[in-house]
């Protein structure tokens, strides 16, 4: 081992030193004249727009005008079946008795919004209710909608408060004048279709 290292250490001398003479040599023959490099130029390239295709030609308003569409009546049935890949739901939407009376003047639902099946409760197969209480103002909106009773809890609470966000009613009307009505109650039933 001694002996190979003894003998490795002038060797690698003598490489360095014949690698160094290589690169300080100057290899230029005096018969060789020193040859020009081409110049390597790229023209200039004009960019062209297209700005010129056609257009297609505009077309004319037609002479008469189109006929007058019938007026459809809405369907207020609040059955609303979800089709989706997951089980079929149906959303039973209805007002509680608490505070509503059908005499002259009282507060009447004339919009009512059936909720969004939660994607989350429809996967699972989770079913339930949701009571949601506010306040109907004198225009007939809705105004602090809670959800004061659920089941099962953290399912159904904010779908059905923002489907009573889009209740309209009509509002209670006293002395000919219309008034806020609150502890309004709605209770939105969550059921999957066998």
């Amino acid at each position: 081992m001694i002996f190979a290292i003894l003998l490795a250490i002038p060797v690698v001398v003598g490489l360095f030193m014949i690698m160094h003479s290589l690169i300080d040599r100057n290899f230029e023959n005096p018969e060789v004249e020193n040859t020009k490099i081409a110049e390597l130029v790229q023209p200039d390239e004009e960019i062209l727009l297209e700005a010129t295709t056609q257009k297609p030609d505009k077309t004319e308003d037609p002479e008469e005008p189109p006929p007058e569409m019938e007026m459809v009546a809405l369907d207020l049935d609040m059955n609303a079946d979800i089709e989706n890949a997951a089980p079929q739901a149906s959303i039973d939407v209805s007002i509680s008795s608490t505070g509503m009376s059908a005499g002259d003047g009282e507060y009447l639902p004339i919009v009512k919004v059936a909720p969004i099946y939660p994607r989350r409760a429809q996967t699972r197969g989770i079913s339930g209710y949701c009571i949601v209480e506010y306040t109907v103002t004198a225009s007939g909106a809705i105004r602090d909608p809670k959800a004061v009773e659920c089941e099962p809890a953290g399912v159904f609470e904010k779908a059905s408060v923002k489907a009573s966000l889009k209740f309209k009613y009509k509002p209670r009307v006293v002395d000919g004048e219309a008034i806020e009505v609150g502890g309004v109650q709605n209770k939105f039933t969550y059921e999957l279709e066998q």
